[in-house]
């Protein structure tokens, strides 16, 4: 799941795809931009707004996302509360990406790129989701 332009959730769908190519994914974006770059990236299928993120979180197996996609107001204003609430209630496993946008910090996170986050979540999701 992402907002804005996408640019986490494409990098995610891009990495995962390139490591487990015949794992379906699922992209939701909050906006048409965020859900085509998860769709060029390789999602295998998408669906954008609110209800969408709904929709999604319940049925989901594991969600990665910005962390701002689990507040109210988050992503600019993007993620209303009902998308955070979906996301925060849905039994799915949660990947978080940390972001200084959000005016967020979380303590016994090392300050590091979104791409050293985006990538520590894909190895996360990896574990998750290919046998050991």
């Amino acid at each position: 799941m992402d907002a804005q332009g996408g640019g986490v959730g494409r990098a995610v769908v891009e990495q995962l795809k390139r490591a487990c190519p015949d794992k379906e994914l699922t992209a939701v974006g909050t906006n048409a931009a965020a859900t085509a770059a998860m769709l060029k990236a390789g999602a295998d299928r998408a669906a954008t707004g609110e209800n969408a993120v709904r929709v999604n979180a319940a049925g989901a197996d594991l969600i990665i996302a910005p962390i701002g996609m689990l507040l109210a107001d988050g992503m600019m204003g993007e993620v209303t509360a009902d998308m955070a609430v979906a996301i925060g209630r849905s039994e799915a496993k949660k990947i978080l990406v940390p972001s200084a946008r959000c005016g967020v910090s979380v303590a016994g996170v090392k300050t590091g790129t979104v791409t050293e986050y985006v990538a520590q979540a894909v190895q996360l999701a990896l574990r998750e989701i290919l046998p050991q």
